[in-house]
């Protein structure tokens, strides 16, 4: 008889609640390789981009709706997030990239809808969800969903601080 792998048992759980796979995994994107987080990140920097791109609102009004994009995915992946990391027996499972939607929504806040600032948006995220500069590291650290999300929240947090910085400099030497 042979035994099952440790990744076999992770996508077959003997229980999977369905909408928090789907959610936690952003609808497939998490089982995308290599570095599933970046896809993840992507599809979030991509769909962003696609509606502000295409849907003419003022700049606060898609501060408004960035914030609640990003608000509305921490309040549904951190209960997704916990209950896929249960069922998978894993702390912080790779394939869950719903915390990398919400945090590069965080970073993307700002941003002007061009592809170059969307681009630089994204590197930026994906900078400091992979180096965790303190204290994001404490945050990963806090129970189930709560510590996947938290700490991707904390890495747009710095990326959208990064940001601005780089946007401000980007226009202080154009001297517009």
């Amino acid at each position: 008889m042979m035994s099952e792998t440790p990744e076999a048992a992770v996508t077959a759980p003997a229980k999977k609640t369905r909408w928090a796979w789907a959610v936690a995994t952003f609808f497939g994107a998490g089982y995308l390789k290599p570095g599933p987080g970046t896809y993840g990140s992507a599809a979030a920097a991509v769909i962003w981009f696609a509606l502000f791109h295409f849907l003419d609102v003022s700049f606060l009004a898609r501060i408004f709706i960035t914030l609640t994009m990003a608000a509305a995915t921490t309040a549904i992946g951190i209960p997704a997030s916990t209950i896929v990391a249960r069922e998978s027996g894993r702390k912080d499972p790779g394939f869950v990239v719903i915390d990398e939607v919400a945090g590069q929504w965080l970073a993307l806040t700002l941003t002007v809808p061009l592809w170059p600032f969307a681009l630089m948006s994204l590197l930026l995220f994906r900078l400091f969800d992979i180096w965790k500069p303190w204290p994001i590291r404490k945050l990963e650290q806090l129970p189930g969903g709560t510590g996947i999300v938290l700490d991707d929240l904390g890495a747009g947090v710095y990326a959208l601080i990064a940001y601005w910085i780089f946007f401000w400099a980007y226009i202080m030497y154009l001297g517009h």
